[in-house]
């Protein structure tokens, strides 16, 4: 039987019980936004700790980095690192070479520490040593992305839209080289840090053209392609001309597993195996397939034939460069020269190897120039 309550006489209000139940939740609440917070200064601080890794890094493989001022943010669920007036120099570099950037803007998420991501802020300088810039490279987004540790890094990956490399320093800047988007990203692709590391390399330009440097190069080019070294020693810190002299006294190969180029009518597909010499330059042979020849063995054979000189080069180009005059159609005939016919994508083609001898460049019959060493 429950207890009988007498009702409160008129007029006079009860008190209500004052509840607490709100209070558990908002001290959670408070507990975990004091955690996360101290979560987000500690990954913060560890994120400060891996750029400064991979700054030190860098450092010991003679590229240096300097920052006019920086600063950190991007709480609470990126840790920021801003740099202003960035700078890089390159002292082992070939030539040495200066760079200065308005700025770099790197980020790390705060569940993954080991990726970091930065985006560089144009126009980048690029200098002689102690001299004003002799060039000036400009895009609308540039992007470079590292994963991995400083100890052990596992990716690296650059990309760029709407870029341009101007030379300067004159009156009227020359246009040296445009793309609007180009990628480089290099991996791990088996072995370790310490030991026998195989590294994988993909490139990709769209609508590169780059005018001073041929007359074909005038024309805007597609070109993807990827590649494996092998032979290196460690993946210490040093740079591309030691690593490439370890390739060459491991005996180690530059494996072209494939490579695909389009300029206009001209498709071409090539694969191969190349070594280096000891002296640094490309030697073996890659195959390539092509349509198209026709329309480049003029730019090929008369203008750069007419140079090497030599009576097979001279004969060649003499009979290319009457055919394009008495009937620009005949030269099509020509191309049996340089190999055998073949098929790419449905259309006629033409398979020839492009050969390198101490970094002497040959398509078929055609002497193309020295190639440059590498170390």
């Amino acid at each position: 039987m429950d207890q009988y309550r007498p009702a409160p006489p008129r007029g006079v209000e009860v008190p209500r019980r004052r509840s607490i139940g709100w209070l558990i939740p908002s001290l959670i609440l408070v507990i975990v936004a004091a955690g996360w917070c101290a979560f987000w200064f500690y990954a913060a601080d560890r994120a400060k700790g891996l750029i400064a890794g991979w700054i030190e890094r860098e450092q010991r493989s003679g590229r240096i980095y300097t920052c006019g001022d920086q600063s950190l943010g991007g709480f609470p669920f990126r840790i920021e690192f801003r740099c202003n007036n960035a700078g890089a120099e390159l002292p082992k570099a070939r030539p040495p070479v200066t760079l200065t950037a308005s700025g770099i803007l790197a980020a790390v998420q705060v569940y993954q520490p080991t990726l970091l991501l930065a985006e560089i802020e144009g126009p980048l300088a690029i200098a002689d040593p102690g001299q004003s810039p002799k060039m000036t490279a400009n895009w609308s987004l540039a992007q470079i992305s590292l994963r991995g540790t400083p100890r052990a890094p596992q990716r690296v990956s650059f990309a760029a839209d709407n870029m341009t490399v101007d030379r300067s320093g004159t009156d009227q800047p020359e246009r040296l080289f445009a793309a609007t988007h180009a990628e480089l990203h290099g991996r791990l692709a088996s072995g370790t840090v310490t030991e026998n590391p195989v590294i994988d390399v993909a490139t990709t330009v769209t609508a590169a053209t780059a005018p001073g440097l041929h007359p074909l190069t005038k024309q805007p080019t597609d070109f993807n392609g990827d590649a494996q070294l092998v032979g290196l020693r460690n993946f210490a810190p040093k740079t591309w001309p030691e690593r490439f002299r370890e390739i060459q006294q491991a005996n180690g190969r530059i494996d072209i597993r494939n490579a695909r180029l389009r300029q206009g009518d001209l498709l071409a597909v090539s694969n191969g195996t190349l070594k280096l010499t000891p002296s640094g330059y490309l030697d073996g042979e890659l195959q390539v397939t092509a349509t198209g020849v026709e329309k480049i063995l003029p730019a090929l054979g008369v203008e750069a034939l007419a140079r090497q000189g030599g009576s097979r080069n001279e004969r060649l180009g003499a009979a290319l460069k009457l055919l394009d005059k008495m009937a620009p159609g005949a030269i099509a005939g020509a191309v049996s020269f340089l190999g055998e016919p073949a098929e790419l994508e449905g259309r006629k083609a033409t398979k020839m190897p492009l050969r390198f001898k101490d970094g002497v460049a040959t398509l078929g019959p055609v002497k193309l120039g020295q190639t440059p060493p590498l170390y």
